[in-house]
């Protein structure tokens, strides 16, 4: 019972210092095309992450499997181009109004793209 009294005191504890990331955020990456901006419109709720990220080439796209651990977000979004379907998995760390996001197409070995995201105000 003491145990599971801790465990419980633990994740009650993490779930109070998790990021607050909801709200729009913006980030610039160069590419082969240029500079792109992308628009990261978040809703956090305890653990969970959701919302929609825009830009590229693509319109308002869902963002899955959100979550949330402290200051550490990760979550998927699923793209269509040119016919192809692909998803891309982002991971990154909340500091105050910044977050530093890794970027990286599922199932390709190639580098993950990094860049910043802005708490747009």
């Amino acid at each position: 019972m003491n145990m599971r009294m801790i465990v419980m005191g633990v994740l009650c504890a993490v779930m109070a210092f998790a990021a607050d990331v909801t709200g729009k955020w913006t980030a610039e990456t160069t590419t082969q095309r240029g500079t792109q901006t992308q628009t990261f419109d978040f809703k956090a709720d305890g653990s969970k992450l959701t919302g929609t990220v825009t830009g590229g080439r693509g319109g308002p796209t869902e963002i899955t499997e959100g979550k949330i651990s402290g200051d550490k977000i990760s979550f998927k979004i699923s793209r269509t181009m040119q016919e192809r379907s692909f998803v891309q998995m982002f991971e990154g760390t909340v500091a105050g109004d910044e977050i530093k996001l890794s970027a990286k197409v599922e199932g390709m070995d190639t580098p993950a793209r990094e860049m910043t995201a802005k708490r747009a105000k």
